[in-house]
C-alpha cells in the first residue's frame, strides 16, 4: 500500500521521532542527561577508530614488492622545511617590491600571517580574487577574498555571470594555469598568496588605482627573485637545525631501501651546492653512494616533456663539464637533461618505478599520465588535518551535519507551514555547523581537501596524479618494503555501503600508531 506523500499520519510520525532525536541531541550538547544518551550513539558501533597521521593512504592499489626503483624530489620531499621559512620568504619579497619595484613604503607594515591561506587555492588575476574551488569547478561561497577582506557571496556570483561556476577553459591548464586563473599548488606558494593579498589590501585601502595583471606579475617576480638570488638557500644553509626537519628519518628511509636492494635516484630543480649541504646534514658526507643517479637543476616540469636539453656532468666543485653523456654513473652529479634520455640510459620504465614529490603538477602529473610510473605525493598538511578529524568536536559536528542532511532530504516532501518552518531551522543549523567545521581547519578557507561536502579541486588532482599520499617520506618506515596498499572501496552514490568502515562518514578505520610500531 502506497502512503501518499505529505499525509498527515506519516508527517506526524516523522515529526514526533525527529522531535525526540532533537531533544536527545540538545541534551548531548548540554552535558550528561537522562539515559546517558550521546550524539556518538548515531554512529555505527566499531567504526570510529582514529585516523593515523603517520599512515600512507592509497588512491590506487600498489604493491611495493613490484617496485624496484625509487625516485625523489628534494625540497619538501627528502628535505622537509619548518614553517619558520615562510615569514622569511614573505619579508624578503615584500622588501624587494618596495626597494626594486618601487611599491609604496606603507606595504612594509604587513607581516606574514601563517593562518591566512592554504595550499590549492585559485587566484583570478583580473578580479584580484583568491578563492577555494571544488572538484566540480564551483567556488565555495564564503571563501573568496580580495586582499584581506572577504567578498560577499552575492558579489562573487555576480562577478561570474550569476553563477558560482568557473568555466573549464579559464582554469584547466595541465599545470594549473588558465588564461586568467592560477592555482597555487606548492608549499612555497603560501607566502606568495599572503604577500599578494597584503599588497592588494594596501592598494584598495588607500584607494590607489592599479592594474591587476601588473600587480600579480610583480609579486610573483618578487617571490621568484627570493629563489633566483639564492636568499632562501642561504637562510637554510646558515641554520639547518632550524629549517630542516626529520633529517634522521630521511636517512633511515633511504638506508632501508638500499639495504633491500632497491635502486634510488634524485631529480630536483635545486642547485647542487644547496642539495649537497642539505644531504650532508641529513645523511652524511657519503650520501651520493645511496643514489644510482642524481640530477640537479632539472627544470621540472619541462624536464618531463622537452627532449632537446642534454645532460651535463658536474665536477666535484659543481663546475660544468663538456663531455657527452652516454651513461649515467653512480656517485656522479648531472644537471638538466630530459626524461626521455633518462629512460633510454637507465631503462627504468613503467610501474616498477615509484617517484615521490610534493608538487602534483610539476613532480607527478606527467610521470603518471604519460609514462606510467607509480607516484607518491608528500602532503605535510595531512598530519594536522588528520589530528583535527580525530577530535571529538569534529566528529560530533560532522555526524550531526550528516544527520541533518538526511532529515532535510526526507522532510522536503512536506510543504505545509509547520514543516517548512522546521526545514528552515534545520537548513540554518546545518549551515552554521558547516561554518564551524570549516573554521576548525582554517578560518578563511577551511580544509585543503574538502569544501563543505565536495572534494576540493586540489583533492581531485591529488587523486588523479598520485597512487599514494602521505604527510612525509618517513611514513614509509611504518610499512614493510613488500607491503601492498589497497584503496578503500568508497561507495558510489548509487551503491550501498557494504563494509563497516564505510558506514560512518569521516570516521574510517586505519591502523593505529601503536599497531604499526612493530613494523619499524
Amino acid at each position: 500500500m502506497r502512503v501518499e506523500s505529505g499525509s498527515a499520519q506519516e508527517r506526524g510520525i516523522l515529526l514526533e521521532s525527529l522531535a525526540t532525536l532533537l531533544e536527545k541531541t540538545t541534551a548531548s550538547h548540554q552535558g550528561p542527561a537522562s539515559g546517558n544518551w550521546r550524539l556518538t550513539d548515531l554512529l555505527p558501533p566499531e567504526v570510529c577508530s582514529l585516523l593515523n597521521p603517520a599512515a600512507i593512504y592509497a588512491n590506487n592499489e600498489i604493491s611495493l614488492r613490484d617496485v624496484e626503483v625509487y625516485g625523489f624530489d628534494y625540497d619538501y620531499t627528502l628535505a622537509q622545511y619548518a614553517d619558520a621559512l615562510h615569514p622569511e620568504i614573505f619579508s624578503a619579497a615584500r622588501d624587494i617590491l618596495i626597494e626594486h619595484y618601487k611599491y609604496p613604503e606603507g606595504i612594509r607594515k604587513y607581516d606574514y600571517n601563517p593562518s591566512f591561506a592554504i595550499r590549492g587555492l585559485h587566484y583570478d588575476i583580473q578580479k584580484s580574487l583568491l578563492m577555494k574551488i571544488d572538484a566540480f569547478h564551483y567556488v565555495q561561497l564564503g571563501t573568496a577574498y580580495r586582499g584581506l577582506q572577504p567578498v560577499p557571496d552575492e558579489e562573487v556570483i555576480e562577478l561570474y555571470g550569476g553563477t558560482q561556476h568557473i568555466p573549464l577553459y579559464q582554469m584547466s591548464g595541465f599545470y594549473g594555469k588558465g588564461p586568467s586563473i592560477k592555482q597555487f599548488m606548492d608549499i612555497f606558494s603560501l607566502p606568495e598568496m599572503a604577500l599578494l593579498s597584503c599588497v592588494v589590501d594596501y592598494f584598495l585601502g588607500h584607494s590607489l588605482e592599479f592594474d591587476q595583471a601588473h600587480l600579480y606579475k610583480d609579486v610573483t617576480d618578487a617571490i621568484r627573485d627570493v629563489h633566483v638570488k639564492g636568499l632562501m638557500y642561504q637562510w637554510i644553509e646558515q641554520d639547518m637545525e632550524k629549517y630542516i626537519l626529520r633529517g634522521d628519518e630521511t636517512f633511515a628511509v633511504l638506508s632501508r631501501l638500499v639495504a633491500h636492494g632497491k635502486q634510488l635516484f634524485l631529480i630536483t630543480n635545486s642547485p647542487f651546492s644547496f642539495v649537497d649541504k642539505g644531504m650532508r646534514h641529513m645523511v652524511g658526507p657519503d650520501w651520493r653512494q645511496l643514489f644510482d643517479v642524481v640530477i640537479v637543476q632539472a627544470d621540472k616540469p619541462s624536464f618531463f616533456t622537452d627532449r632537446r636539453k642534454p645532460f651535463r656532468k658536474l665536477d666535484e666543485k659543481g663546475s660544468l663539464q663538456w663531455d657527452r653523456i652516454t651513461r649515467l654513473e653512480k656517485g656522479k652529479i648531472y644537471r638538466q637533461g630530459n626524461l626521455f634520455d633518462f629512460l633510454r640510459l637507465t631503462e627504468w620504465r613503467g610501474p616498477r618505478v615509484l617517484y615521490f614529490g610534493d608538487h602534483l603538477y610539476s613532480d607527478l602529473a606527467d610521470l603518471m599520465l604519460r609514462h606510467g610510473w607509480r607516484t607518491g605525493a608528500i602532503i605535510p598538511e595531512l598530519e594536522r588535518e588528520i589530528r583535527i578529524i580525530n577530535t571529538e568536536q569534529y566528529m560530533h559536528s560532522l555526524t550531526w551535519q550528516q544527520a541533518l542532511t538526511g532529515l532535510l532530504e526526507r522532510m522536503q516532501t512536506y510543504q505545509d507551514a509547520e514543516s517548512r518552518q522546521v526545514l528552515a531551522a534545520w537548513m540554518k543549523e546545518r549551515q552554521e555547523l558547516r561554518c564551524i567545521t570549516k573554521a576548525l581547519f582554517n578560518a578563511q578557507f577551511g580544509s585543503i581537501f574538502r569544501t563543505f561536502h565536495n572534494p576540493t579541486y586540489f583533492s581531485r588532482r591529488l587523486v588523479r596524479f598520485s597512487d599514494l599520499y602521505m604527510a612525509s617520506l618517513s611514513c614509509l618506515l611504518n610499512y614493510r618494503v613488500d607491503f601492498t596498499f589497497y584503496p578503500r572501496r568508497t561507495p558510489l552514490q548509487h551503491e550501498a555501503p557494504l563494509w563497516m568502515d564505510q558506514l560512518c562518514t569521516g570516521c574510517m578505520k586505519t591502523p593505529f600508531l601503536g599497531d604499526m610500531a612493530h613494523i619499524r
